[in-house]
């Protein structure tokens, strides 16, 4: 995890864990950010693996995990203009497929969005429907409060 734990409130630590477990449990994912509805990381964790050699190797994106929360921030930002562009509504989650990975982008119920990146063979189905409970569990705990308190936490560590 990114972010320490101490001095953190229960639902701040209730939603470490919840992201850790998502990272741990589900197979594939590498990285995991969540970002406020302003753009600002305000969870994150990421796989723990061993380096690997080669241009193959399983990584996540280069730099922090600020890099996929701005990653996340403005695929977040494209997607709602172009969601209002077309008359489509809300949008509630974004996929990106590349040869060496995937991104997916959900909206919580406040603004905020949960970023997830994966590895090139993880089953999209169960990252998808591990990411919604994450949502489910989130969404309702993640009130303005809790917000600031997760914002103060991620910038003391940088």
């Amino acid at each position: 995890m990114d972010t320490t734990l101490g001095g953190l409130s229960s639902e701040a630590r209730n939603l470490h864990w919840l992201l850790t477990d998502l990272v741990e449990e589900v197979a594939g994912v590498l990285s995991v950010a969540v970002v406020s509805s302003d753009g600002l990381l305000l969870l994150s964790s990421h796989q723990e693996r061993q380096p690997a050699a080669g241009p193959d190797r399983e990584e996540g994106p280069r730099g922090s995990t600020a890099d996929l929360a701005t990653i996340v921030a403005g695929l977040g930002s494209l997607t709602t203009g172009a969601a209002t562009l077309m008359d489509g509504g809300l949008v509630k989650q974004t996929m990106v497929a590349m040869d060496h990975g995937s991104l997916f982008v959900m909206t919580i119920s406040d603004g905020s969005l949960l970023g997830v990146h994966t590895a090139p063979d993880c089953d999209m189905s169960v990252v998808a429907y591990h990411m919604a409970l994450f949502v489910g569990r989130a969404g309702h705990v993640l009130t303005p409060e809790l917000r600031r308190e997760l914002r103060r936490s991620a910038e003391a560590v940088r």
